[in-house]
């Protein structure tokens, strides 16, 4: 993989560029998007002779296309509303295609538009994917975090069984702030209106072998992560992996969801309507609910920016984790498998510390899959058409992760039914 072409240059696009600058078989990084300001302010702090800069707007087919003539893959890291227009452009110019988020990305009903999880969700055929086998070129979707990496880790548990029954998937967040501590105003640190977004639709599951729609904040639990989050509320979530997961797995499952941190705030605003796109009339003037939050939230900084050697020196003081629990049965026998591990990629400020130092970011959760699944897609290691993360093969794509310098700590587990003495 020589030249790489990225969409989006904000909090997972910096720390993108980052990776790849130190890349030793990346020759050309192009970064576009549509504000100037930001990509000055990128490209001084990667300062590297690999990237070049671009004006561009995902919105805009031309100039996708002029963009990206040459280059080896298109990394999406910008919303989901542009993904078929850079995902079009990869087919029509002849280069691989990765994103990290996919699907519906505005409407609450999740197949009001024909787009991916709807198309998975009713059995019909995915959007693409026939030409980019015909073209022999992959169009990875939901190559991140999660959706992502732990994807890729739910396939490592899955393979070791012959038939898959349920997959659980747990994410936290935190600590949270003490409930002593005067709150201030919703920030979900990150796009304001995905956040929103994922809180105010209903989630799908799979449940009993098909697919269903369930309440917001369904089947709440408390659920224990490792230090320093603790027992956090957790509950069903919005999320593309319960969706691409039965489908492209496969092997008999019947049950797939994946849980959320319940947000307090985010919660309130939900139940009082706040994520609601339709216009309600307030002293003769219609006006959008979500609209008007949207508007007073504060816009989300950009951590890559403010990311220096003392920060990544400092204690882990809060972390992201996510566990992901398999069961099936092999030989006859039930088992279940589980996997915790840091969405951030560290544990301990020892780790924070290493990660900067090879990548010059700490927060590449999102963005070092992105490119993992990039150079596996470029190496002819990915399939051809549309596909998931959990489609890529778990042992080269991790393998390939602890070569880059970021070797992954995480923790497995494996149970499995007694029955008789004998076992």
């Amino acid at each position: 993989m020589k030249t790489v072409l990225i969409v989006g240059a904000g909090a997972q696009g910096g720390p993108c560029a980052s990776i790849l600058a130190r890349d030793a078989d990346v020759e050309t990084i192009i970064l576009g998007d549509v504000n100037p300001a930001l990509l000055k302010r990128v490209e001084a702090k990667i300062n590297s002779p690999k990237i070049t800069v671009m004006e561009l707007n995902a919105g805009d087919p031309e100039a996708l296309r002029n963009a990206a003539r040459g280059v080896d893959v298109i990394i999406n890291l910008v919303l989901p509303v542009f993904n078929e227009n850079i995902m079009r452009t990869a087919l029509e110019t002849g280069v691989h295609y990765v994103d990290t988020s996919f699907g519906e990305p505005e409407m609450m009903d999740l197949c009001v538009r024909d787009n991916i999880l709807g198309q998975i969700m009713q059995g019909r055929p995915l959007m693409l994917d026939e030409d980019f086998k015909k073209a022999g070129l992959t169009a990875l979707v939901g190559c991140g975090g999660t959706p992502g990496l732990i994807n890729v880790f739910v396939r490592y548990m899955s393979d070791k069984l012959e038939t898959v029954d349920s997959i659980r998937m747990k994410f936290g967040e935190g600590p949270r702030p003490s409930p002593d501590q005067v709150p201030g105003a919703w920030n979900p640190g990150w796009s304001p209106f995905r956040a929103l977004w994922g809180f105010a639709v209903e989630p799908a599951v799979f449940t009993d072998g098909r697919y269903a729609i369930r309440p917001i904040f369904d089947a709440p639990e408390v659920h224990t992560f490792p230090e320093p989050i603790g027992s956090i509320l957790i509950s069903r979530h919005q999320h593309q992996e319960q969706i691409t997961l039965p489908y492209f797995i496969g092997k008999g499952v019947r049950e797939c969801e994946y849980k959320y941190p319940v947000d307090p705030q985010a919660a309130t605003f939900v139940r009082m309507g706040f994520g609601n796109p339709d216009p309600i009339t307030v002293k003769g003037t219609a006006v959008s609910p979500r609209d008007v939050l949207l508007q007073l939230t504060p816009a989300p900084g950009n951590a890559f920016l403010e990311e220096d050697a003392g920060g990544a020196a400092a204690p882990v003081v809060q972390n992201q984790i996510w566990t992901a629990e398999v069961s099936g049965t092999k030989d006859g026998r039930s088992l279940r498998y589980a996997v915790t591990a840091p969405y951030t990629f560290y544990w301990n400020r020892t780790e924070k510390q290493r990660i900067y130092n090879t990548f010059g970011a700490m927060d590449i959760g999102v963005a070092l899959p992105a490119v993992i699944g990039a150079k596996m897609c470029v190496a002819g290691e990915a399939d051809p058409g549309v596909i998931a993360a959990e489609c890529l093969d778990p042992g080269i794509f991790l393998q390939r992760i602890a070569s880059s310098g970021a070797p992954l700590t995480f923790h497995e587990t494996c149970t499995r039914a007694v029955g008789t003495v004998d076992d």
